[in-house]
């Protein structure tokens, strides 16, 4: 979880590892924060923070007190870093530094 350009947004990688997503993360007017679980088995599941409610990956929540509510998905470009450096030399680098 992060903010670019000031909006709260949340970065999802899929589980084959490939597909990425942002959402983000204001709900109601909330700030949410979220997490990613495997327990209880291998398969993918995301919470957020506040209600334990559970958040597929198209940004939808399946489970919990906020099931049927829908985070705004924010477009996604995917590319390999030299071909957008090319095009786009100014550009900075966003790191992401795991705890």
């Amino acid at each position: 979880m992060d903010k670019l350009g000031g909006v709260p947004l949340v970065l999802v990688l899929g589980e084959d590892k490939k597909s990425v997503r942002a959402f983000e993360t204001l709900v109601d007017g909330r700030e949410l924060e979220f997490y990613v679980s495997t327990e209880g088995g291998a398969r993918w599941r995301m919470f957020d923070g506040e209600t334990r409610s559970e958040w597929d990956f198209t940004g939808r929540a399946v489970a919990g007190t906020r099931a049927g509510r829908q985070l705004n998905k924010i477009p996604v470009l995917k590319d390999y870093w030299f071909d957008w450096k090319i095009y786009n030399p100014q550009t900075s680098v966003y790191a992401f530094v795991a705890r």
